[in-house]
């Protein structure tokens, strides 16, 4: 662990501030920063980290940054061009991939080309070319650690075993803010009403994605890719108290989980510290404080999301960047209030159906495919 140098890419968004206070405790040098377009936080840790580089998306913020940055030793990078370049960058070995949605693709597969160690909590990038991602990390020698917490404690859980005796998974979901609310009141869910997460403080994409399910959804796919599995293998397990973060179940039938309070410093640390372990600083689990553990399966009338998650790690090929990119789009749709809530379910399902497979897809097959889905999404009524 001495000497690896981070590079964080979202650094102001929920896993990059988080990311952050963990590379601070940990020690490690933060040597590069990426972020879309708080200026004024960005500022901030630039300041606090002092980066070689660092890189900001938004074009309309980058000259007033630039000039308050004047005098400052870390050089700053403009677009995508220059989040990839820090993805990229010679000044990390590290690179915790924060950003959320399909525009990671770009600097995850920049960053494994390099054979980097990527803490990747961009469930996205996997889904949309999961097969893509880990041939090239395979050719440069690059070390994928899953940050979402549910792939963080499959990994661990994994280690129990070997990979041939894997006899399926369990994904854990909280179950989101509408758990218990009955079917009939989808109707009039409001924005505010899904931002409202029960148990993790997250972005409001991925909070919605909660609300819907869409996020267990798009994480069977990022299983089904960084686990080699099959569709049928991969379980969904609602457990409200989010302590078990997933389970894998071995030949023999031992079940093997991985435990802790809900904390998302403690994936990060792992994949920062990887593949050693080191004294970490979040709460200690007390499961006598806590005392029940309950457990129930997923209502799938209610979150069909689950099913078109199956259905896309099932199909394989350019299906899994279709329901990402859908999903995106139907998501800032309901956000905007375009649509209501349960028009999402309807739009991913609808151009997931007109969708033409392509099965052993290219790079540009995805890119090809996440165009279309996007395009089909928003012109959907």
């Amino acid at each position: 662990m001495p000497g690896k140098r981070v590079a964080i890419l979202g650094s102001t968004g929920s896993i990059g501030v988080n990311g952050l206070d963990v590379a601070a405790h940990l020690g490690l040098p933060v040597t590069a920063l990426a972020a879309r377009s708080n200026r004024k936080v960005f500022k901030e840790q630039i300041d606090r980290f002092k980066p070689a580089r660092a890189a900001l998306a938004d074009p309309a913020e980058y000259d007033a940054l630039k000039k308050e940055l004047n005098g400052s030793k870390t050089v700053l990078l403009q677009g995508m061009d220059g989040v990839r370049s820090i993805a990229a960058g010679e000044e990390s070995d590290i690179v915790l991939c924060g950003i959320s949605g399909a525009a990671c693709l770009g600097p995850v597969i920049d960053a494994a080309d390099k054979g980097k160690t990527l803490g990747l909590a961009n469930k996205e990038s996997m889904v949309v070319a999961g097969p893509i991602v880990l041939e090239r990390a395979r050719k440069s020698g690059a070390t994928i650690v899953p940050v979402d917490s549910e792939h963080s404690a499959i990994f661990q859980s994994m280690m129990s075993g070997k990979r041939k005796e894997v006899k399926r998974i369990f994904l854990t979901a909280s179950g989101g803010p509408f758990r218990e609310t009955p079917k009939s009141q989808f109707g009039s869910i409001t924005v505010e009403q899904a931002l409202k997460h029960p148990t993790w403080t997250m972005g409001g994409k991925i909070t919605i994605d909660s609300a819907t399910m869409f996020n267990k959804a798009l994480e069977i796919v990022e299983a089904r890719w960084l686990f080699d599995l099959k569709a049928n293998q991969i379980e969904v397990l609602v457990h409200p108290q989010s302590i078990i973060h997933s389970m894998v179940e071995f030949i023999d039938g031992s079940v093997i989980a991985q435990l802790g309070l809900p904390d998302m410093r403690t994936p990060i640390q792992l994949a920062l510290t990887y593949p050693d372990r080191a004294e970490g600083n979040v709460k200690r689990l007390n499961l006598a404080e806590i005392k029940t553990l309950t457990f129930q399966e997923p209502d799938l009338d209610k979150f069909p999301s689950l099913k078109l998650g199956w259905r896309a790690a099932e199909a394989g090929g350019t299906m899994g960047a279709v329901l990402n990119a859908a999903n995106e789009v139907a998501v800032d749709r309901f956000v905007q209030r375009e649509i209501p809530f349960l028009r999402i379910f309807e739009i991913v399902k609808e151009v997931m159906d007109r969708h033409a497979l392509v099965a052993h897809p290219t790079l540009e097959d995805v890119l090809q495919a996440d165009a279309w889905a996007r395009q089909e999404a928003r012109c959907s009524k």
